[in-house]
C-alpha cells in the first residue's frame, strides 16, 4: 500500500507540473501536517523549477500568523484546522510569493491531538488563485503516515480539478 500511495503522489506531483507548465503559472504551497511534503513531491520532478517558488511549513500558529498572514482572531475563533484558516494559509502564500496559485493544507494526522469535533484524521485542504480561493474537508483514515499521504494526494488531485 504504501509503495503504491507514494507513486501516486509522484504521478500526481508530475501531471500537476504538466499541467502549471501548461497554463504558465507558478505553484507555492502551504502546509502544516504534511510538513513540506507537497513541496517535496512537486520539486522531485525534474524542471519543477520553472512552475514552483517556493514552499511555507508553518506547523506552529505562530509560524501561520508570522509567514502567511493568518489572523491571531482566526486561530482563536476557529482554530488552526478550519476552513478559515486553510483559506488565510492559501491567500497568504500567494501574498508572500511570486504564485499565480497556492495549495495549503491543515489538519490532524494524529496519533492523538482529535476531538470529537475534529477528529483525527481531519484535514483542510485549500487552493488559491486570482480568481479566488476555494476551501475543501476531508476526513482521511488510517495512522499517521496515511492520513498525510491522503492529504497530499488530495491536495495535488484538486488543484487539478479546480484549476481546469
Amino acid at each position: 500500500m504504501k509503495a503504491k500511495m507514494t507513486a501516486k503522489i509522484h504521478d500526481l506531483a508530475q501531471k500537476t507540473g504538466e499541467f502549471l507548465a501548461q497554463k504558465g503559472w507558478v505553484l507555492v504551497t502551504a502546509e502544516s501536517c504534511t510538513g513540506g511534503w507537497v513541496a517535496q513531491a512537486i520539486t522531485s520532478i525534474p524542471g519543477s523549477s520553472t512552475w514552483f517558488d517556493r514552499g511555507f511549513v508553518t506547523y506552529s500558529n505562530q509560524a501561520k500568523e508570522e509567514m502567511l498572514g493568518v489572523k491571531a482572531s482566526t486561530l482563536e475563533r476557529h482554530g488552526a484546522v478550519s476552513e478559515e484558516t486553510v483559506k488565510e494559509m492559501a491567500k497568504g502564500a500567494l501574498l508572500n510569493s511570486h504564485g499565480d496559485v497556492s495549495i495549503a493544507i491543515t489538519g490532524i494526522a494524529g496519533p492523538t491531538g482529535g476531538s470529537p469535533a475534529k477528529p483525527v484524521g481531519t484535514v483542510w485542504l485549500g487552493w488559491s488563485n486570482k480568481q479566488g480561493t476555494r476551501a475543501m474537508k476531508q476526513l482521511f483514515s488510517g495512522d499517521r503516515q496515511s492520513i498525510r499521504e491522503q492529504a497530499v494526494i488530495a491536495a495535488l488531485a484538486g488543484l487539478i480539478e479546480i484549476n481546469q
